[in-house]
């Protein structure tokens, strides 16, 4: 897709990582020089926000973001066993850390019933 017909909150392949665009500016055409675009989005997976600038005419690549619901069944070694609405197992997932990973672990132990979607983009879960 043209750099330039990409949109706010849209998603972008920036530096290699998948991103959603949260600022987006364009600059003036110059005497020689093409108009420029300025893109910043946070990483999907990281939620790191670095920038890029490229010419408004440039193509750029688009990730194919997909959202699997899933449902834990158990966590084993740091490794989420996670159940799929058509009634396969999942197993391959690493448990988070920071807060998200201590509340997901503590409503497991406390027996809850916990109902979770994992993003998917680029090979990266």
């Amino acid at each position: 897709m043209q750099c330039s017909a990409l949109r706010k909150n849209g998603f972008v392949v920036l530096k290699g990582r998948p991103r959603k665009i949260v600022e987006m500016s364009t600059s003036k055409m110059g005497k020689h020089s093409q108009a420029k675009v300025h893109l910043a989005g946070n990483d999907i997976f990281m939620w790191k926000k670095p920038g890029d600038i490229c010419p408004s005419t440039h193509n750029m690549d688009i990730p194919n973001i997909k959202r699997n619901d899933y449902q834990l069944i158990r966590i084993q070694d740091g490794y989420l066993s996670l159940l799929t609405e058509t009634g396969e197992v999942h197993e391959d997932l690493k448990l988070l850390g920071g807060e998200l990973g201590k509340e997901i672990e503590g409503k497991y132990n406390a027996g809850e019933d916990v109902q979770m979607f994992v993003i998917c983009a680029i090979s990266e879960e």
